[in-house]
């Protein structure tokens, strides 16, 4: 984008294509109340007062709308915003996202409303991306998380940090710049500081693991020989008949995914029958290296047996592929058993004993860690800055301990608030900034 660009009148669709009972067009820039003027059939819109009427094309109305006026900075993205809200289908609001580019705007980007958030001091970056957050979150537990992180939780720690660093830094360089007047911090003050400051660090990346957890999702595959039941099992885990189920042997050909909330977003994965591969034709044989990739791949792993015929030596072969990852071991048409052995897990897919408490027992497994546990939210660039602010006052407080000079020390003080200034956006790169703002929707 260049830099004329930067100021032009955007516009795009915030909402999903599709059949709905209302859809937006959002327009933001100097030019937004202009091009409302000329396409809305009332004049001299107000800001903060919504209005009633019809988009006009010329004499032709096009759809009646209402619209709700912004005047910079009282708007998400700090400029003049004008938000229309026709009726939600297709055709209406591409006809009317026409109407607005036809009169004096261009297509938004993608995320460029938000960036001009970030650019007008609307948000900090740390902000911005959870927004992209917010509206990427596959759980109601990332969602609220995300939610934290837009309302400046992780801004405001960030922000303490910095100025205990700063405050610190500050004290030194008054002392060498001023001898006569200030006298250099003491060597246990700068070691107490750095320490502290190294502490609240570390409350945050103890929190990497989980945040990563909730963003990404883990990967639940079901394995086991043909016939044990693992598409029944994947459609009850999912309460619906995703996956085809037969008493015929490798039905299952290929590997099928779904999404499950369990306070984590859980990719389940149904898999083709493992056996030999000698009896078996080339297509379940492709599959049946797509159920080993699956296993291999998967965070957690549920191997799946028939307990009527206990553990037979193909089981045993299976087993051996995915014993060293986490995984429960999961006796499936308990119903056609009468003695249970207290320390197995048992399910009947046909009856749906069994299957509430799985799904009990999954989630513990992958929720090691509550919602309350995870207090802040990073990302993969956010979590990379805070290590290397880390790295510095590590370094600084090494040389406060060798009672090295201040001048010295300063200057790893200086790089520790450059990489918390990257995490908020108060120095950042064009490239930065833009790959953090291509991974957005465009209208958003």
């Amino acid at each position: 984008m260049n830099i004329l660009q930067e100021f032009d009148t955007i516009a795009a669709i915030a909402t999903p294509l599709g059949t709905g009972g209302v859809g937006v067009i959002r327009i933001s820039g100097d030019k937004s109340f202009e091009i409302a003027d000329k396409i809305f059939s009332k004049h001299n819109l107000e800001a903060g007062k919504i209005a009633h009427g019809w988009i006009v094309d010329g004499e032709k109305k096009v759809d009646e709308v209402i619209i709700l006026p912004f005047k910079n900075p009282h708007s998400y993205t700090g400029e003049d915003v004008i938000e229309i809200h026709c009726h939600g289908g297709v055709n209406v609001v591409k006809n009317i996202l026409s109407l607005v580019l036809k009169n004096g705007a261009r297509t938004a980007e993608r995320g460029e409303f938000t960036k001009r958030a970030f650019l007008n001091k609307k948000m900090d970056l740390s902000q911005a991306e959870a927004v992209a957050d917010l509206i990427h979150a596959k759980t109601q537990n990332f969602a609220l998380q995300s939610a934290k992180n837009l309302s400046g939780v992780l801004s405001e720690k960030i922000s303490q940090i910095r100025g205990q660093i700063f405050e610190t830094l500050s004290r030194i360089v008054a002392g060498i710049d001023f001898p006569e007047d200030v006298a250099e911090p003491e060597y246990s003050y700068l070691i107490e500081s750095f320490e502290k400051s190294l502490s609240e660090i570390d409350k945050i990346l103890s929190c990497a693991r989980s945040s990563n957890i909730l963003r990404q999702g883990i990967k639940v595959a079901i394995v086991g020989r043909p016939n044990v039941g693992k598409s029944s099992l994947f459609n009850s885990l999912l309460n619906t008949n995703r996956a085809i189920v037969t008493d015929i042997a490798g039905t299952t050909r290929d590997v099928i995914k779904e999404t499950l909330d369990l306070d984590v977003a859980v990719t389940l994965i149904d898999t083709a029958g493992i056996r030999d591969t000698d009896e078996v034709g080339k297509v379940e044989e492709i599959g049946i290296e797509f159920s080993k990739q699956s296993a291999d791949e998967a965070d957690l792993v549920i191997f799946l047996y028939d307990s009527s015929k206990g553990i037979t030596e193909e089981d045993k072969e299976i087993y051996e592929l995915i014993k060293n990852k986490p995984h429960l071991e999961v006796a499936n048409k308990c119903d056609l058993i009468d003695k249970k052995a207290e320390d197995k897990i048992y399910i009947s897919t046909k009856t749906g004993e069994g299957i509430s408490e799985l799904r009990e027992l999954i989630k513990s497994k992958v929720c090691d860690f509550s919602i309350e546990d995870t207090e802040y939210i990073t990302n993969e660039r956010q979590v990379d800055c805070l290590q290397k602010c880390k790295e510095s006052l590590i370094n600084a407080l090494e040389a406060a301990k060798r009672f090295e000079l201040q001048d010295l020390i300063s200057i790893d003080l200086k790089s520790a608030l450059l990489f918390l200034d990257e995490i908020t956006g108060e120095v950042i790169t064009d490239d930065i900034l833009n790959n953090i703002f291509d991974h957005f929707c465009i209208g958003k």
